[in-house]
C-alpha cells in the first residue's frame, strides 16, 4: 500500500475539492490514460486494487504508470467513543482527485488491450473517469 515516508505534519484538515486540474492533465509517459471526470478521495487500497487489475489483465505486459500518490491523511475516531477528546488517529492516506486529473497510464499493449483493462480498473475507483489516448 501506498503511504508517504514522512510528513510535515502526522494530521490535515479535510479540505475543499473545488475546480478543475490543471497539472497533471495530458498523458506523458503512456500512449493511454485514464482520466477522472469527477472530483473524489481515493484510498491507497483503491490504487492498489486498480493497479492489480491492470497488471493481472495485461498479464505483466507493457508498462504501467501510477500518476496520483495518496499523501494526505485521512483520521477516524474508534466505534463507540463520546464527542470531544481531541481528533482521532490516523486511519488511511487519500489522493485528492480533481476532475482532469490522469489516474493511471499505460504503454506496450494493444489499444483494446488497455482500454478493457482501464474499464477494469475504473471499476475500483469512487470517482469517474475517462479513456485518454495520446495524440501521436
Amino acid at each position: 500500500m501506498l503511504a508517504p515516508k514522512r510528513a510535515k505534519y502526522r494530521k490535515s484538515f479535510r479540505g475543499k475539492r473545488g475546480g478543475k486540474a490543471i497539472r497533471g492533465s495530458t498523458v506523458d509517459f503512456g500512449d493511454y490514460g485514464l482520466k477522472a471526470q469527477t472530483s473524489g478521495w481515493v484510498t491507497s487500497r483503491q490504487i492498489e486494487a486498480a493497479r492489480r487489475t491492470l497488471t493481472h489483465f495485461t498479464s505483466r505486459g507493457g508498462r504501467i504508470w501510477i500518476r496520483i500518490f495518496p499523501d494526505k491523511p485521512i483520521t477516524k475516531k474508534p466505534p463507540e467513543t463520546r464527542m470531544g477528546s481531541g481528533k482521532g488517529d490516523v486511519y488511511e492516506y487519500v489522493a485528492v482527485v480533481k476532475p482532469g486529473r490522469m489516474l493511471f497510464e499505460m504503454s506496450g499493449v494493444t489499444g483494446n488491450q488497455a482500454k478493457e483493462a482501464m474499464r477494469l480498473a475504473s471499476a475500483k475507483l469512487p470517482v469517474r473517469t475517462k479513456f485518454i489516448t495520446k495524440n501521436l
